[in-house]
């Protein structure tokens, strides 16, 4: 009887290391595996063999999604009796890529020209309304579209916003 309680008390504890030691071998495959997976890093090509993945990488900065701002402010006098007297108007431009920032930049003088000239055609009573500057800034941001499609080629001018509107 003696040694049946022996047996017992061993097999219990020959019992526990098992299920220890089982528990600690699923757990690091488990590990294992969930970093092999979360890893990316490598992949097994068509004879299981490890490659490392290339990953496709633009130029760099020519994607990124910049905000760039006017230097100074549009300012436009209106006519007497037109509503208002004067607008200023600070705008922000959205654009693709260090490059376009940089064209921007340069065409900035061509750029004022041409959105002073769209500011002045609408009138001071057009742009009283909220209807009347969303119709501004869409033609001020197809403009400005025109003028870098003619000097860089390509226009990569996302959207136009509003940072000062006054008018007096």
């Amino acid at each position: 009887m003696a040694e049946n309680e022996l047996e017992n008390g061993e097999e219990k504890k020959s019992s526990k290391k098992i299920i220890i030691i089982v528990a600690v071998v699923l757990l690091l495959a488990g590990g294992g595996a969930g970093y092999y997976f979360m890893s990316g890093e490598q992949s097994p090509d068509e004879n299981g063999e490890q490659v490392e993945e290339v990953e496709d990488v633009e130029e760099e900065g020519s994607d990124i999604e910049l905000y760039y701002d006017l230097n100074k402010a549009l300012v436009v006098n209106f006519p007497k009796g037109s509503g208002a007297s004067l607008i200023q108007v600070s705008i922000s431009l959205l654009v693709k890529g260090d490059e376009t920032v940089e064209a921007l930049k340069k065409h900035e003088p061509m750029i004022r020209n041409n959105l002073l000239m769209v500011i002045s055609a609408k009138g001071a009573k057009n742009l009283m309304k909220r209807e009347g500057k969303e119709e501004l800034r869409s033609d001020m941001l197809r403009e400005i579209g025109k003028v870098m499609e003619k000097m860089t080629g390509k226009n990569k001018v996302i959207n136009i916003f509003f940072t000062t509107f006054v008018m007096q």
